[in-house]
């Protein structure tokens, strides 16, 4: 308990209260409103006019019957600011006239609800100051109090402090230095960087010679091949004569597969570079391997050509059937030859397949025959196939081209 002020034991008005209401403190033993021993208590009494004042039911009948009146907008409420007259609080006036009894006002009271609003005030700035410092401890820690406010949705001020906090500089020079030495690329990784591009590449050039060997290669050994029999036809047409023996690389006749649409000029030799990769047969003409020209009475006119890249003229001579026709075209005759046998796999060395009765054909007798020679395996040169045939007709040029041209 609070001890009595003096004011309010001598039974003195209160500060701030009117000179003509009752004092404040204790009443006088059978005064107005005050409680006699032996009266039966029945509720507050308001003080009045000695006739008894309103009990507690009374004053809340009339406060009800205010409650259910209509709201005045025009009515002003009065402010904390502007004191208002005692009257203005507490109970209603009684209806004869007096002066009711005032309720005192205790400074103690409001000094307790005046603090506990500073007291509501200071916790809610503690607050306010708490959320926005820093989290205590290092970079680390702070970083981790951050994402773990983002994560909870403390909302976007906590995000952006996150991100400020993460893109702060190193405090100190230290600092600094191992964050520039980590950022570098060790030795580990510059091998593997070095390794992986060699290893590209290697793969892009390996990608480049495949695609000029598979394609290319053939783009150009097409151009060529055409423009050389282009050439030797313009030369015929133009009765230009040529002599009976040619140069290496030297075109002289065509020769026309009608079964795998080859048309393609015939040089003299085998050479790799002069003749074969241009696309172009090439005739056995040179060295031992020497064989018989088409005009010949007997022998055996050999060829030979890629069965891949370079214009691959000998690529499908496996799907030959006995009976397809071969023709080989000159300055003044036609050869046609008729498909007889086929060797599908035998040695490079085997050169008894060029002789004027070659071995493995099936011929007993001299005669006047072709054998087409290329790789095998396609896309290897391990083994050789080798394709024979035998003349059926020899047709000038002044009769027309033969059926096997014209169907």
């Amino acid at each position: 308990m609070t001890a009595l002020r003096p004011e309010r034991e001598s039974g003195a008005p209160y500060e701030g209260a009117a000179e003509s209401g009752p004092p404040y403190g204790q009443q006088p033993y059978g005064g107005t409103g005050a409680w006699h021993e032996g009266q039966e208590w029945s509720g507050y009494q308001y003080p009045g006019d000695g006739s008894g004042g309103q009990t507690a039911e009374q004053s809340y009948g009339q406060t009800q019957q205010a409650q259910q009146q209509p709201y005045d907008a025009t009515a002003v409420l009065p402010s904390y600011d502007d004191p208002a007259p005692a009257s203005s609080y507490g109970p209603p006036a009684p209806r004869d006239g007096s002066r009711p009894m005032t309720p005192p006002v205790d400074d103690e009271t409001v000094a307790l609800r005046a603090a506990d609003v500073g007291a509501a005030r200071r916790a809610a700035e503690r607050d306010s100051t708490t959320a926005s410092a820093p989290a205590p401890g290092g970079r680390a820690a702070r970083r981790k109090a951050a994402r773990r406010h983002g994560r909870h949705g403390n909302g976007p001020q906590t995000a952006e402090k996150a991100a400020e906090t993460a893109s702060e500089a190193p405090r100190s020079r230290m600092e600094a230095r191992r964050a520039a030495r980590a950022q570098k690329p060790s030795g580990t990784v510059l091998v593997s960087r070095l390794v992986g591009e060699l290893f590209i590449t290697t793969g892009v050039v390996m990608l480049l010679f495949v695609t000029y060997q598979l394609w290319w290669s053939n783009v150009r050994a097409h151009q060529e091949a055409g423009s050389a029999a282009k050439h030797l036809q313009q030369d015929w047409a133009n009765g230009r004569r040529e002599p009976g023996e040619f140069a290496p690389g030297q075109g002289f006749a065509i020769l026309h597969i009608p079964k795998l649409d080859v048309v393609a000029p015939i040089a003299e030799g085998t050479s790799k570079t002069k003749v074969l990769d241009k696309g172009m047969v090439g005739h056995y003409g040179e060295g031992t391997l020497k064989t018989a020209m088409p005009d010949a009475k007997t022998g055996n006119f050999g060829l030979a050509g890629h069965r891949n890249t370079h214009g691959e003229p000998f690529r499908y001579i496996n799907r030959l059937k006995p009976g397809d026709p071969i023709v080989v075209e000159t300055q003044d005759k036609y050869f046609v030859y008729k498909m007889t046998s086929i060797l599908p796999t035998t040695s490079p060395s085997n050169t008894s397949v060029l002789d004027a009765i070659p071995k493995g054909s099936g011929f007993t007798a001299p005669g006047r025959y072709i054998t087409l020679t290329t790789c095998t395996p396609e896309f290897t040169s391990t083994y050789r196939m080798i394709v024979w045939g035998k003349m059926v007709e020899e047709r000038p040029r002044s009769k027309g081209k033969p059926d096997a041209l014209i169907s």
